[in-house]
């Protein structure tokens, strides 16, 4: 069956005679593959996830999800980001940015050991993200593979004809007459059946299974036979609980991340039970909350950044505290004890959209006062950061807040995903802060 790329908030159709496939925002697959995305747009919502939308009878609107489906007939539905316009031909060029954006954001997000530099290196940001996640499974296996596998001692209970380990007298004396020359005995015996090399070697089989690409299909048969002898995992959740950390497992640490989410599958809501391929959703509102607190950490070394504060609360009910705030982010001046409160939005704001207050909510607004009001005693200023447009949101829009004895004001401020640094250099050029340079990711 064929893969397909469409991008968030776009549209998938019943495929028809006649039906054209080069349109990243609506995209036609099979009846039954979107007959299993009906079914998964009823389970989600039962559980209040919203992932697709109805949009006729033959139609499904994304969400801010992203990520990859599997249906159980072979097709693979890859959804990116939509942060930029497309405009005239440059529609693969697009998806391409798009597609090392998601994958930039979702190593900062899941903390994964990801390292790509120099121009050879750039071919994969054009493979989908389910073999791209392969690709650097199966490079980090290498690497362990070539560095050395773990062993370890299981107790292991057999009959032989030799004694080697304990007798178990017991069983033994149990024995009819024609037995007597078979020994029962325990032994602890140094292999590489452990909790970690079963899970790799269950995410290498479903690799050899998933993958379409030759050299992902042809390096995931090679280490596939020469992981022969390790068993794969019975039970997942408990050998994952078993995996274990310390100095002579750290080059564990590497793949741990990357078998996680092949095995994982990360969805909004758990579907134990029910086909899921290889499926991995993301909310992105959540992803670019995670790549800008990253990158202010990494850049303000002045601040302390820390990331979901809720210590604040708007009402009293018998003397206890309800309806927690609890701001994206809340950074403070390690020496003026300066404080700002910023949250994050996944939307595409237009400058020129006066009329239409250039896109903003009144929930947000309101938000941010509550925040300015009980976290910062409207002293300090609050920042709302969306994605930068070229064009269209490139700017500061400063807002001042409609009391007197105000002296905050609210920034909404553009964020650059392909530039954090720059970005962050002219958000803060008001405040008392160096921004270190750093490499980019």
């Amino acid at each position: 069956m064929p893969d397909f790329t469409v991008r968030e908030y776009g549209f998938i159709g019943v495929e028809y005679a006649g039906c054209v496939q080069d349109e990243p925002n609506h995209i036609y697959v099979s009846l039954s593959a979107f007959d299993h995305l009906c079914e998964l747009s009823a389970s989600f919502s039962k559980q209040g996830a919203k992932v697709f939308e109805l949009a006729g009878r033959k139609k499904l609107k994304l969400d801010q999800y992203v990520g990859v489906i599997e249906t159980p007939c072979g097709t693979r539905i890859e959804i990116l980001p939509k942060h930029v316009d497309i405009q005239g031909d440059d529609k693969q060029e697009i998806i391409q940015q798009e597609r090392q954006l998601l994958q930039k954001m979702l190593s900062v997000s899941l903390h994964l050991p990801y390292r790509e530099a120099g121009a050879a290196s750039l071919n994969r940001f054009k493979q989908p993200l389910h073999e791209w996640i392969i690709s650097q499974f199966l490079a980090a296996f290498e690497t362990l593979l070539q560095r050395g596998l773990r062993f370890d001692y299981n107790r292991v209970q057999e009959e032989q004809k030799y004694l080697r380990g304990q007798l178990q007298h017991v069983k033994y004396m149990r024995q009819p007459p024609t037995k007597k020359h078979i020994f029962p005995i325990e032994q602890d015996v140094y292999e590489l059946n452990r909790p970690e090399n079963r899970l790799i070697k269950t995410a290498l089989e479903i690799v050899c299974k998933k993958t379409k690409t030759s050299a992902n299909w042809r390096l995931a048969q090679e280490l596939r036979l020469m992981t022969g002898e390790i068993p794969k995992s019975l039970n997942i959740v408990q050998d994952f609980k078993l995996w274990q950390s310390g100095r002579l497992l750290a080059l564990y640490e590497e793949i741990k991340p990357w078998t996680e989410l092949i095995l994982g599958q990360y969805m909004p809501v758990s579907t134990q039970g029910d086909w899921r391929g290889m499926s991995l959703l993301f909310p992105m509102e959540r992803l670019f909350e995670h790549y800008v607190a990253y990158h202010l950490g990494r850049e303000l070394k002045d601040w302390h950044v820390r990331t979901q504060v809720s210590s604040q609360h708007i009402c009293l009910y018998d003397q206890q505290p309800m309806f927690r705030l609890r701001p994206d982010l809340y950074i403070e001046h390690k020496e003026i004890r300066k404080k700002i409160v910023l949250d994050t939005k996944w939307k595409l704001l237009d400058q020129s959209d006066r009329a239409g207050r250039f896109g903003l909510k009144d929930g947000d607004i309101q938000q941010m006062f509550a925040y300015s009001h009980f976290y910062l005693q409207h002293q300090s200023d609050v920042i709302l950061i969306y994605p930068y447009r070229a064009q269209k949101f490139n700017q500061d829009v400063c807002f001042d807040f409609n009391l007197e004895s105000s002296k905050a004001k609210l920034k909404v401020a553009p964020f650059n995903l392909d530039n954090p640094a720059d970005t962050l250099n002219e958000m803060f050029k008001d405040y008392p802060t160096p921004i270190s340079s750093v490499i980019e990711l």
